[in-house]
């Protein structure tokens, strides 16, 4: 891939912060971290400043979107779970998973994350009121 398509984090990254995938986990793995990188570049304008100031950012982002896309896509351990009740008889469980269609979205704090405010230096003065001499 050309570098400006590079995915900004790797299969081996995601399992290094998370836990070791079997293969086929792996090639889904492979692809939403080329779609995540895609969102964050279409959808955070300031991701090359991000990255400049905090290196690493923009993979630990990505990272966090897949395995969140990840966690809860038809998985039967229950990561990801918003929400769990357990009746012990008769014998009932419910999950609501956080994300259950297993999309891949940002959150408002890696959005802050990755487009950082300048802060703008400047000056006021106070007007002169209408009518008053200058002196």
């Amino acid at each position: 891939m050309a570098p400006d398509t590079e995915p900004f984090a790797s299969v081996d990254e995601l399992e290094a912060g998370w836990h070791p995938l079997l293969d086929p986990e792996r090639a889904k793995a492979s692809v939403l971290l080329s779609r995540a990188t895609r969102l964050i570049r279409a959808q955070c304008p300031g991701w090359h400043a991000a990255e400049q100031a905090n290196p690493g950012v923009c993979a630990d982002v990505c990272c966090a979107m897949v395995q969140r896309a990840m966690a809860t896509s038809g998985s039967v351990i229950p990561d990801g779970v918003r929400q769990m009740s357990q009746t012990t008889g008769p014998f009932q469980d419910s999950y609501t998973f956080d994300n259950p269609s297993g999309n891949l979205y940002l959150r408002d704090e890696e959005r802050r994350a990755l487009n950082p405010r300048r802060g703008r230096a400047f000056t006021l003065t106070y007007a002169q009121r209408f009518g008053e001499a200058q002196t």
